[in-house]
C-alpha cells in the first residue's frame, strides 16, 4: 500500500513539474479545424520545438501549405511540430469551416495539425498568438511563421513572403532541433 502511495505521489510531482516547465501560452486547449478534437499543446507536444503559422484558404500564399507539409514530413522524426492556425483576420479564410478544412486536408493533403479559425492579432488574438505577437510582433498578413524552441522560447518570426523551404527558415529550424 505504501509503495502505491509513493508511486502516486511521485507521478503527481512529475506531472506538476512538467506542466510548470511548459509556458502558459502553450498550456491551452484549442480545437482542430473541421474536428471536435481538442489539443492541449503542452500535453500533446511536451519538450518539442514548434513551427507555428497563421493560415488562410484564399490567400496568395496558400500554396505554402505544400511547403509546410514538406517541412512536417522532413523534420517530424527529429521532433519538430508544424502547427497551422486558421485565421480570418485578413478576410481570406473560408466562411464555412468544412470548406477551410477541405482546402487544408483535401486539396493540399496537409497531415500536420491545423487549429480551428481564430484571431491571431491584437486584443482578440488566441493565447498562442497573443504571446507570439508580444514576443516578436503580430502577423501583418497570412502565413507569418514563428519558430518556438522546445522550452517555449519564441526564437524567430518570418514574414509571409519567406517560404517554408527558405535557407533562413531551415537554418533556424536546425538550431532548435535535436542533433
Amino acid at each position: 500500500m505504501r509503495s502505491s502511495f509513493l508511486f502516486a505521489a511521485t507521478a503527481v510531482s512529475f506531472f506538476s513539474l512538467a506542466s510548470e516547465a511548459c509556458p502558459d501560452y502553450l498550456n491551452t486547449e484549442m480545437r482542430k479545424l473541421g474536428s471536435k478534437e481538442v489539443i492541449n499543446f503542452c500535453e500533446a507536444y511536451p519538450d518539442r520545438p514548434l513551427f507555428i503559422v497563421n493560415t488562410a484558404s484564399n490567400c496568395g500564399y496558400t500554396h505554402q501549405l505544400s511547403g509546410l507539409e514538406q517541412l512536417h514530413q522532413k523534420y517530424e522524426a527529429k521532433g519538430l511540430v508544424v502547427l497551422g492556425f486558421s485565421s480570418d483576420d485578413f478576410f481570406q479564410e473560408e466562411d464555412n469551416e468544412e470548406d477551410a478544412a477541405e482546402v487544408c486536408f483535401g486539396k493540399y493533403e496537409v497531415t500536420f495539425p491545423v487549429m480551428a479559425t481564430s484571431s491571431v492579432r491584437g486584443d482578440t488574438a488566441n493565447p498562442v498568438f497573443k504571446a507570439l505577437g508580444e514576443a516578436k510582433g503580430y502577423p501583418r498578413w497570412n502565413f507569418s511563421k514563428y519558430v518556438v524552441s522546445a522550452d517555449g522560447e519564441v526564437v524567430a518570426k518570418f514574414r509571409s513572403d519567406v517560404s517554408p523551404d527558405s535557407p533562413k527558415v531551415r537554418a533556424t529550424l536546425a538550431s532548435v532541433l535535436e542533433p
